[in-house]
């Protein structure tokens, strides 16, 4: 007799979870679309093709980090070197990808070796994914420095073509933020691996008595979420046409933010890429809002914490509600 992963949930049990779910990505594109109008009447421009193009442009990198971070919390981990990961990644396509090709592919393939063998770490030896992604965010800032000590670098000319890329009468940040969405979505929601991440997530006794071996798959989320990242770090060295191990710092509470905001949770078992994303462009349009009231630098961080503060206290009012 075969052991499968889950039953087939009731009626009244799918309507409740399809509530649950549905509501922290509803309030988040609500969050979204006020922030939204909100920029635009500070500044009419934003409403043209270029204007959509340059506030959005950056939100790229940081929605394709998010869906890595949201594969992570899947499986109830979060990676803490994010920022770094990403920030060296930038570094390695400003200084080595162009006049050093063979030595950049062999960081990035040493990078998602090291992410294989965290996975290992953290399945067999129990070890939390918080304590070894934080030490390796040091790491890979070490790593960074001493190949850039300093901001600089120039990208290869093919990879600055996607920052420049610009479809006539249509803002080229949309694309690529769908296309980053359908990424995280097919991975997560469509592809079989997608499934046992989940699993593990939320079902992990479950899924070893179906067979499936654990390590396995938390090994195949962490290299997913490491190739999605190195994915990010490539788009943001694109649009800053050089590297600094620095220039990402702040996607690693962003990431985590994002996957909250757009519905997931810490234990794990549940991945929404669309609310992913809206999470993440809601928190880069702050960003973009903040700068325009011409908020102090000092001040722009606690207001952005706010915002996300009163976006979640109306999850869990929705969720409470929801039950």
């Amino acid at each position: 007799m075969s052991t499968t992963i889950s039953s087939a949930p009731s009626a009244r049990e799918r309507m409740r979870a399809g509530a649950q779910n549905g509501s922290p990505a509803l309030l988040s594109f609500i969050a979204l679309a006020v922030i939204f109008a909100v920029t635009a009447s500070l500044q009419p421009g934003i409403l043209s093709v270029p204007g959509l193009t340059l506030m959005l442009m950056s939100s790229v990198p940081l929605v394709l980090a998010a869906q890595a971070q949201m594969i992570m919390m899947s499986v109830g981990d979060i990676d803490l070197s994010v920022g770094y990961l990403v920030g060296l990644v930038t570094v390695i396509a400003a200084r080595l990808l162009a006049d050093s090709p063979l030595m950049a592919v062999l960081l990035i393939a040493g990078i998602l070796a090291v992410y294989a063998v965290l996975a290992y770490v953290v399945q067999r030896h129990g070890v939390p994914s918080i304590i070894v992604t934080l030490g390796m965010s040091f790491v890979w800032l070490g790593i960074g420095l001493q190949i850039s000590p300093t901001p600089g670098g120039e990208t290869p000319a093919w990879l600055s073509v996607i920052s420049q890329w610009r479809p006539t009468g249509f803002p080229a940040p949309i694309v690529l933020i769908a296309l980053a969405t359908l990424l995280g979505w097919f991975i997560s929601r469509h592809a079989k691996v997608g499934m046992r991440i989940r699993a593990l997530g939320s079902q992990a006794p479950t899924l070893e008595k179906a067979g499936v071996s654990l390590i396995g798959t938390r090994i195949s989320a962490y290299v997913i979420a490491a190739a999605m990242l190195v994915l990010a770090g490539l788009l943001l060295a694109s649009q800053t046409w050089s590297g600094d191990i620095n220039s990402a710092s702040e996607f690693t509470l962003m990431t985590i933010a994002a996957v909250i905001l757009g519905g997931g949770t810490f234990s794990g078992g549940r991945a929404l890429p669309v609310g992913v994303t809206i999470g993440a462009v809601t928190l880069g349009l702050i960003t973009v809002l903040l700068s325009l009231i011409n908020l102090p630098s000092s001040l722009q961080s606690a207001a952005q914490g706010i915002i996300v503060l009163a976006v979640l206290a109306g999850r869990i009012i929705t969720e409470r509600i929801a039950r």
